[in-house]
């Protein structure tokens, strides 16, 4: 089946521009723009592209450490488990994407097994994260994988649909004894810090080493709002640097604000038995958050 769900949004962007606007008209309604976002099944004729280029974004500075062209062939593979979210038609890229893999099942593919190598490593560095690695190496653990990632601009609306589907679609796929029946989903997502250019940094410990104060440790910033929730419900999560992090940040926000993003690897390891309040949570949280 290809159109799995659709769901209306308003187009919520107070950026948007409104025709033939002047003065005299400061106090008219803003143009509304109704936009049908819809749930696709993945499809291997059509979706390759869109998918490696999420997935790029999701692994960011890291993505060329492992073969996402197999990776994108593999979750198109299993197309009854997650989601694309498209607008328009079918025919279309995908805005966003979800899906879940098996990586304890053996034997592993080479991708999976670096994916594997790769979290777990990054997991070992930090206080918060360590659990997951115990979790991956355990023979007692089924873990499920979690990819997503959507376009910036998308709204969160469309999000918790996504995260319900596929619940539903696991669930059917335990039934007809396919392997997706997880002790534990590991959620992978990206966040990110407001950082000073090099040059803003040095004059501020200069200026905090004059008034006897240490450097402030930067407050961690979530590329998908809903990841603040749905770490809440986590048994262990925290923020990973990329191994190809260096020094640059991107600075295009520098054009409206002091400071840059530098971003970061992001994980939450959901034990299942809490996994579907979690994903309860995220939808109560987006729906309160969309309220005026």
């Amino acid at each position: 089946m290809g159109k799995k769900r659709s769901r209306e949004q308003p187009q919520s962007d107070p950026t948007v521009d409104k025709m033939d606007e002047d003065d005299s008209s400061s106090d008219e309604d803003m143009d509304i723009v109704n936009v049908d976002f819809e749930l696709f099944n993945y499809d291997k004729d059509i979706d390759f592209h869109g998918i490696k280029t999420l997935l790029r974004q999701l692994f960011d500075a890291d993505a060329h450490l492992f073969d996402l062209s197999a990776l994108s062939d593999l979750i198109i593979e299993q197309n009854t488990i997650g989601s694309t979210c498209k607008v328009d038609d079918k025919a279309n890229d995908a805005y966003a994407f979800l899906t879940v893999l098996n990586v304890s099942s053996e034997p592993r593919k080479p991708v999976v097994a670096q994916l594997v190598e790769y979290l777990s490593d990054k997991s070992t560095k930090q206080a918060g994260t360590q659990k997951v690695a115990e979790v991956l190496k355990s023979k007692d653990a089924v873990v499920g994988l979690v990819l997503a990632d959507r376009l910036l601009n998308m709204p969160a609306e469309v999000i918790p649909p996504m995260w319900s589907c596929m619940i539903d679609e696991i669930e059917a796929a335990v039934e007809d004894k396919e392997p997706y029946e997880f002790t534990h989903y590991l959620v992978v997502s990206r966040a990110y810090h407001e950082v000073a250019s090099n040059l803003d940094q040095e004059e501020r410990r200069r200026q905090k080493k004059a008034r006897g104060g240490g450097d402030e440790e930067p407050t961690l910033q979530y590329f998908h709002p809903e990841d603040e929730e749905m770490r809440k419900h986590a048994a262990a999560s925290g923020a990973y640097s990329f191994t190809n992090d260096g020094e640059s940040v991107a600075d295009s926000k520098r054009a409206f604000q002091e400071l840059g993003v530098k971003p970061q690897g992001f994980m939450m390891l959901i034990e299942a038995g809490r996994f579907q309040g979690a994903v309860k949570a995220i939808a109560n949280y987006v729906g309160s958050a969309a309220q005026p």
